[in-house]
């Protein structure tokens, strides 16, 4: 159990992943015992480098592992105190969880306005989706500008605001984000990151967070998880993996060169997988 779960109560974890194993084709170990807590309201951050299982974990919890061929074989996933290790994409995002992907997969030869409707498909509440366009809008103006446009003529960091706005429009319990920073400039990161902050502080919406640039993720995460090799190798509040001599060095550009904590003594008092 994490210093997270132990230092939360049992009622407000929406999301908890316990011990996964996720397989690929049957035969090929992505994830080793992997697990992890996201509190209600809270943003909580996954880092580590390319390949680590990031963002098959996210897979795992969203349910698009089933479109790669992928599978939990050992653990469990549960929501709001439901079991939902390997249901379906479409039964996960009408339980209230939603992924945004990594680079963004906005539908290019539809207009923004018809992205938008996309992400409200699974709603039965119709009344309410102008209302949540509005809000969507709000946040992200420029999409508002651009509503009659082709998504493929957008920006990058439009087509990413698109991409988080259309999320909103399924009215997420949980919002999944995989890497939002990737290939944007510093300053449309910067914005991305900001407005993610506000609907996080404004809606209350929980989030899980996967992002390579660590220094804004632990800006905007209350907890994190540090994952190499499919494993969990260290989590922490975000003070505690700031302060950390070894996630400076590894991770936040603290030292000359980036270290496996394989290597380094402190992690093997701290490993915490099952």
């Amino acid at each position: 159990m994490s210093q997270q779960a132990q230092a939360t109560d049992a009622a407000e974890i929406m999301l908890s992943v316990n011990n996964i194993e996720v397989v690929y084709d049957e035969v090929i170990l992505v994830l080793r015992g992997v697990s992890l807590d996201v509190p209600r309201g809270q943003i909580v951050t996954l880092l580590g480098a390319n390949g680590a299982g990031k963002s098959t974990t996210l897979k795992a919890i969203s349910g698009l592992l089933k479109t790669e061929d992928g599978a939990v074989t050992r653990g469990s996933i549960t929501f709001q105190g439901q079991t939902i290790s390997n249901q379906s994409p479409q039964t996960i995002v009408e339980q209230g969880i939603f992924q945004v992907m990594e680079g963004r997969r906005v539908i290019e030869d539809m207009t923004v306005l018809e992205n938008l409707r996309l992400g409200a498909f699974t709603r039965k509440d119709k009344q309410n989706i102008r209302r949540d366009m509005d809000m969507v809008f709000g946040y992200f103006p420029r999409l508002l500008e651009r509503a009659g446009g082709l998504a493929g003529y957008l920006s990058g960091g439009e087509q990413q605001m698109l991409a988080i706005g259309r999320a909103l429009m399924a009215r997420p319990q949980l919002l999944l984000l995989d890497e939002p920073s990737m290939g944007l400039s510093p300053l449309l990161a910067k914005e991305v990151f900001g407005i993610i902050e506000t609907i996080n502080r404004e809606q209350g919406l929980t989030m899980l967070l996967v992002e390579q640039n660590a220094n804004w993720a632990l800006r905007l995460a209350s907890y994190g998880y540090i994952m190499e090799n499919g494993k969990v190798v260290l989590d922490g509040s975000r003070a505690e993996l700031v302060g950390n001599e070894d996630v400076k060095a590894s991770y936040l550009g603290g030292g000359e060169e980036r270290r496996s904590y394989k290597n380094i003594k402190s992690y093997k008092r701290r490993k915490r997988w099952l």
